[in-house]
């Protein structure tokens, strides 16, 4: 079990006696405890997993370490901002009670997890109804005031945002010790957008409700929102499969080779900063960042004691090691989602002039991909540190890389990486890796092929 700082258990205990305090009202004996029930009901089984929609990490539906689930999809936020709109707020503060305390959590301790969830979202509810009724939205919904009602719709779903949001921020930062900066302005950026969303949601459900569809209306709302949170879903676990599977053919390449360490993430970096500058659609930009990612795995197939080798290669060993873009190429064969990024695991070391290799393709005939990442590639190998040599300084890099736009990298790319680092600031890294300065060839800036026409190239180190 992790013990959480006291800082982290003095704030939870906090959050709790204000959630209590904000529900304490609804004692009184005036509250609805038919509509109560019904809305709990719902939310419990969103919560419970009954409707399978993202949910989110161990202090909050939506985000926080360890959830599955993007900034922003929460649980069924509808339904508690319906009994926001729909209820006194001491009574709206309720909702989430039931489903907070029965949910599944994955981390210990359990139940002071579930105990902090039904606080901060009781909180969260219990400010978003009184910012609704300060804008007169009772009598709004009552007599079903449109499009006036669409004001305290927004302003409930906004305060909901900024105080659940402003809540996790803090449990973030006194129990997993995460930046300010990350625990509350990113998430709350984030965040606002679908918060209005599902408040447009909840004023529909509440709208219905108070219609002549009466309790059967959470049904008409919640029915297609399910399937709409069903294919999210399905969409987000697929995207979390494909970069688990990067993840894990990255990891055992940087078993063989250190110097990949890091590297091809910042490649994968630098090709999306050039991807960004040509104006390629979103879902390209995505393969591209995988081929930065994957344009060294090849290197699973060539010996170990040729990568760590200290000294020069021999012709031999360095046909070897020109065969790792195909040998690249045949370990994603089968990965489908991939797409253009398997052609640029296998092009990334070919040249303008045709002086690279495998296959000595020039211009044009060198798939766009591929020469993004030879660009990148070659970029970072110049700017990282290694044990034998500093790396040069970004400007440096870049006057290099315009030297050899023509001959050996493509000159839009040249363009792109340039304008791009106009506005990123990019860190130069150092590597474990240990090879002699004399060996021959380097990530991302190969000689020419073996019989190919000589060319001037850079030459920050000199492996491939």
């Amino acid at each position: 079990m992790r013990t959480l700082p006291p800082a982290a258990r003095g704030y939870i205990a906090v959050v709790l006696l204000a959630a209590a305090l904000c529900a304490a009202p609804a004692l009184d004996g005036r509250t609805p405890w038919a509509t109560v029930a019904v809305l709990a009901v719902l939310y419990a089984v969103c919560e419970l997993g009954l409707l399978p929609v993202g949910r989110g990490g161990p202090w909050s539906a939506g985000r926080g370490p360890g959830g599955e689930a993007p900034a922003g999809t929460g649980s069924f936020y509808p339904v508690l901002l319906a009994a926001a709109l729909m209820l006194p707020p001491s009574a709206a503060a309720l909702v989430a009670l039931p489903g907070s305390l029965a949910g599944r959590v994955g981390q210990s301790p359990r139940w002071l997890r579930r105990c902090w969830r039904a606080g901060q979202l009781g909180v969260a509810t219990f400010a978003a109804g009184h910012a609704q009724r300060l804008l007169d939205g009772e009598r709004a919904l009552r007599d079903l005031d449109f499009p006036y009602l669409l004001l305290p719709a927004a302003a409930a779903a906004l305060t909901f945002c900024v105080v659940a949001t402003t809540l996790v921020g803090g449990v973030l930062v006194t129990a997993e010790r995460c930046p300010p900066r990350a625990a509350w302005g990113t998430p709350l950026l984030g965040s606002i957008a679908p918060h209005l969303t599902y408040g447009m949601v909840g004023l529909m459900m509440a709208a219905l409700w108070r219609g002549s569809y009466g309790a059967f209306a959470a049904i008409l709302v919640l029915l297609p929102m399910y399937i709409a949170w069903w294919v999210f879903a399905q969409v987000h676990r697929e995207h979390t499969a494909h970069r688990a599977t990067v993840r894990a053919l990255v990891q055992a390449v940087e078993i063989k080779d250190r110097y990949t360490r890091g590297h091809s993430e910042r490649v994968g970096r630098a090709s999306v900063f050039i991807a960004r500058e040509l104006g390629m659609a979103e879902d390209r930009v995505d393969a591209l960042r995988f081929a930065g990612i994957l344009h060294d795995i090849g290197k699973i197939g060539v010996p170990t004691r040729l990568l760590r080798k200290n000294g020069p290669l021999t012709p031999d060993e360095r046909r070897v090691i020109e065969l790792h873009p195909e040998y690249g190429h045949e370990v994603v064969r089968g990965i489908a989602f991939l797409g253009e990024a398997r052609a640029a695991i296998l092009h990334h070391h070919e040249r303008m002039d045709g002086a690279g290799y495998p296959f000595g393709l020039t211009g044009d005939e060198i798939p766009e991909f591929a020469r993004v990442v030879a660009v990148a590639d070659a970029f970072d190998a110049m700017t990282s540190t290694r044990s034998y040599r500093r790396a040069r300084s970004v400007g440096e890099a870049l006057d290099e890389l315009r030297r050899c736009a023509g001959t050996h990298f493509d000159p839009v790319m040249v363009t792109g990486l340039v304008r791009a680092l106009d506005r990123h600031v990019w860190t130069p890294a150092a590597t474990a890796d240990v090879p002699d300065p004399s060996t021959p060839d380097g990530p991302g800036l190969p000689p020419p092929r073996s019989g190919g026409r000589a060319a001037t190239a850079p030459a920050p180190d000199r492996r491939p």
